[in-house]
């Protein structure tokens, strides 16, 4: 069993490890963990959003998104607000601390994303790219299959 290859799920696995502890080195300065990078994303380019519809845009189960929601919320890196059409939800966005500490975090993903992909040669790195987005959607028309059948 020590000749066999390490399987391609182990691969991601490990790989999307390696990236994650890269981004939180870091992304620590900012008072960022690479776990909020999904959600800061998307209430960049959305708003404020409800944790139900945070949940289904970066597809975390919604007791994750609550727990994640909350540390975010303790180190300041979102506001939560009553939503105004929903007196039981609230609408959660981003800090004006946290809008200006955007430019950086992009800067810092960027770098983290060079230096991942710094084992491969530069006419290589578009291509895996565009691979690998290739085979995460298989993996995604699989899972909807599944669900639909």
């Amino acid at each position: 069993m020590a000749d066999a290859e390490p399987s391609m799920g182990y691969l991601m696995h490990w790989g999307a490890r390696l990236l994650r502890r890269l981004a939180d080195r870091r992304l620590k300065a900012l008072g960022f963990s690479s776990a909020y990078l999904p959600i800061v994303g998307t209430l960049a380019d959305a708003g404020a959003l409800s944790q139900k519809a945070l949940a289904a845009a970066v597809s975390i189960e919604q007791p994750t998104m609550a727990a994640t929601l909350a540390r975010m919320e303790r180190d300041g890196v979102v506001a939560r607000t009553p939503d105004p059409n929903d007196g039981r939800s609230f609408l959660f966005s981003l800090t004006p601390e946290t809008k200006r500490k955007l430019p950086a975090m992009r800067r810092i993903i960027e770098q983290v994303n060079d230096e991942a992909l710094a084992g491969l040669p530069a006419g290589e790195r578009a291509r895996f790219r565009v691979q690998l987005l290739a085979a995460i959607r298989g993996m995604e028309a699989e899972l909807r299959g599944d669900a639909e059948g």
